[in-house]
C-alpha cells in the first residue's frame, strides 16, 4: 500500500494475513463452516497453543495470567516505559464467523512482523494482549478478561462461576494449566495507550465505501432478569377471566421493552430480549412462571438510564393489572468509553498518510476496548463486512479491506511507540 506522502510502504503480507486467520478458524467445534470455540474448550486450547506458536516465532516474551489473558511483548528500547498495546479475543460464539476478534490478533502480529522487518525498534515496548472469553457463551458474562483487569470484576467472583453444565471456572482453569496461576496475582497492566482493530459488525461501512472507522465511542449494555410468577393451570379448565398466565404477562411485557427503546429519541439505544425460559412448558398448561434477560444498550448512559427506568415502570404496571408477581434483577450496567481524541485524530492521520478514506463513527456493539478505557486512553479502528453481518458464517471482511485495517494499525504503533 503506498504512502501518499512518499514513505516507503510498510512490508505488510496479505498472504500471510489470510493465511493465519485459515488456520484459525480450523480450531473449531463442528459444524462447519461456522466457527464455535468456547473458551477452555479443546479447540479454544489448541488454538491458544497455536498461537503461542506464532508469538514465539516472532520473539515476543510470552506470558498468562491466572484467568487465561495471554500478552506477547516486543520489548522496547526503554522497557520500564508503560507500552503501547493493541489485540482482541480469539473465543467464537457458537456457529458464528472467522473474523470478529481474531482479525485483531492476526493483524497485529503481522503489523509487529513488518513493522520489525522494516528496522523500526520501538522505543516504547509493543504488547499483543488477547482477552480471555469476550463472548459470553460459557458464563453469561462478556468481557471476562479485560473486566477483571480493569477491576470492574473480582478475581474471587471467579470462584462463584460455573457454566450450565455445572463445570465451575477454577476446574476449567485447571484443565487449561493455569492452576500455577494464583488469582489473588491478578493486576492491571500498565499500558500508555490500547488500540483495538476490530471488524465493525454493522452496516455503516459497507454502505459508504469507507475503508476505515476511527471509533470515537463505544456503547455498552445493561442487562437485566425479570422473573414473572402467575399461577399454573389446566388449559381447558382455568377460566380466561380467572387466569394470572405468566406467560401472557411477558410477552406483553417484551413489546413493552421494544416500545421504551423505540421512543427514546436515539437510533443509538437499542433492547433485545432474546431468550425466554417458561414453566411448567407444555402446549396444555397455564404458565405458572417465566422469565426472559433484557440487553439495553446505549452510548449516553444518562439516556440508557431514563429507558431503564421506563422499561421498569411498564412492566410493574402491566404485573398489577395481571396479578402476577414481578421481578427485576440487574446483571450489569457497564458504563458507556469515550475513545480518546488523540488516539482518534491518530487513526484518522494514518488512514489520510495511507490514502484511505476514514470516517469518525460509534461502536454500537462493545468490546474488550471498553474495560480497557478504565486503565488507559483507548480507541478502535474499523474496518467493513460485508453486508454488516457478524457471529455467523456469512461474516466476511475481504484480505484488501483487513490489509488496509492492519497497515493502518501499524502505522499508528509505529507513531505512539517512538
Amino acid at each position: 500500500m503506498e504512502d501518499r506522502f512518499g514513505c516507503a510502504p510498510l512490508p505488510i503480507r496479505r498472504e500471510r494475513i489470510v493465511s493465519l486467520l485459515e488456520e484459525l478458524a480450523a480450531f473449531s467445534d463442528p459444524p462447519s463452516p461456522g466457527v464455535t470455540r468456547i473458551l477452555f474448550s479443546p479447540p479454544d486450547l489448541a488454538a491458544r497453543t497455536w498461537l503461542k506458536a506464532r508469538c514465539r516465532e516472532q520473539g515476543l516474551a510470552i506470558r498468562e495470567d491466572a484467568a487465561g489473558n495471554l500478552f506477547a511483548r516486543w520489548v522496547g528500547r526503554e522497557p520500564d516505559l508503560p507500552a503501547i498495546a493493541t489485540g482482541s479475543h480469539i473465543d467464537a460464539v457458537p456457529h458464528s464467523g472467522r473474523f470478529d476478534g481474531t482479525v485483531g490478533v492476526v493483524g497485529a502480529l503481522e503489523a509487529f512482523r513488518a513493522l520489525r522487518q522494516s528496522g523500526f525498534r520501538p522505543k516504547r515496548s509493543l504488547e499483543l494482549v488477547v482477552f480471555t472469553a469476550e463472548e459470553p457463551t460459557r458464563f453469561g458474562i462478556s468481557c471476562l478478561g479485560s473486566r477483571l483487569l480493569s477491576g470492574r470484576m473480582r478475581p474471587e467472583d471467579l470462584e462463584r462461576l460455573q457454566d450450565e453444565a455445572g463445570e465451575s471456572f477454577p476446574r476449567l482453569r485447571e484443565r487449561a494449566g493455569l492452576a500455577q496461576l494464583p488469582l489473588s496475582a491478578l493486576a492491571p497492566p500498565r499500558y500508555a495507550a490500547f488500540l483495538e482493530l476490530h471488524i465493525e459488525q454493522g452496516p455503516v461501512l459497507a454502505g459508504t465505501g469507507e475503508a476505515i472507522g476511527a471509533v470515537e465511542a463505544i456503547a455498552a449494555p445493561a442487562a437485566y432478569r425479570v422473573r414473572w410468577e402467575g399461577v399454573s393451570g389446566h388449559a381447558g379448565t382455568l377460566l380466561m377471566p380467572d387466569r394470572r398466565d405468566a406467560l401472557a404477562g411477558a410477552a406483553e411485557a417484551i413489546l413493552a421493552v421494544e416500545r421504551a427503546a423505540k421512543e427514546s429519541g436515539s437510533l443509538d439505544t437499542v433492547a433485545t430480549v432474546g431468550e425466554i425460559a417458561v414453566s411448567p412448558g407444555a402446549l396444555n398448561s397455564v404458565a405458572g412462571s417465566a422469565s426472559f434477560g433484557i440487553d439495553l444498550r446505549d452510548s449516553d448512559p444518562r439516556r440508557r438510564e431514563r429507558v431503564a427506568r421506563a422499561m421498569r415502570q411498564s412492566l410493574g404496571e402491566i404485573a398489577k393489572r395481571r396479578g402476577l408477581k414481578l421481578s427485576w434483577q440487574i446483571l450489569y450496567e457497564d458504563p458507556p468509553a469515550a475513545c480518546d481524541p488523540a488516539l482518534v485524530a491518530q487513526i484518522l492521520e494514518s488512514a489520510d498518510r495511507l490514502g484511505l478514506r476514514a470516517r469518525r463513527m460509534i461502536s454500537r456493539a462493545y468490546h474488550d476496548s471498553l474495560f480497557l478505557a478504565l486503565l488507559c486512553p483507548v480507541a478502535m479502528i474499523f474496518i467493513p463486512c460485508r453486508g454488516g453481518k457478524s457471529h455467523c458464517p456469512e461474516e466476511y471482511s475481504s484480505p484488501e479491506q483487513i490489509e488496509a485495517g492492519v497497515h493502518v494499525l501499524a502505522d499508528c504503533l509505529r507513531a505512539l511507540a517512538g
